[in-house]
């Protein structure tokens, strides 16, 4: 069973980059999948999650109206398209998986690092 975010790297300010959470060993589909990054010095916050369903719910008012959250169930993966980077969104971002029926977050990716240049 295992997470794996992909499509990080470096960008310049205003740029655009998208992320990937694909699973392996479990289906997404049962799954409420969120995002979250983990600045340098700082601890991790919530970005978004994406319902079963393909609801999202922000988790920071920094990044409404800059990224979106997108379900491949065929592919088994969540994608998140991040527009508009402000170096302030540099961070290792991470998905992780959670059932729906319950509150915790069970399996996490391994990160993926973000840098965005002023």
């Amino acid at each position: 069973v295992q997470l794996q975010a992909s499509g990080g790297g470096l960008v310049p300010a205003g740029g655009s980059l998208r992320l990937s959470c694909a699973a392996s060993g479990f289906t997404l589909d049962r799954y409420a999948i969120g995002w979250f990054r983990q600045a340098p010095g700082k601890e991790r916050e919530g970005v978004l999650c994406i319902s079963a369903r393909g609801g999202t719910t922000y988790f920071s008012d920094s990044v409404k109206g800059r990224f979106t959250t997108a379900r491949d169930n065929d592919n088994n993966t969540v994608y998140l398209q991040m527009n508009n980077l402000k170096p302030e969104d540099t961070a290792v971002y991470y998905c992780a998986a959670r059932k729906t029926s319950g509150p915790t977050y069970e399996y996490w990716g391994q990160g993926t690092l973000v840098t965005v240049s002023s």
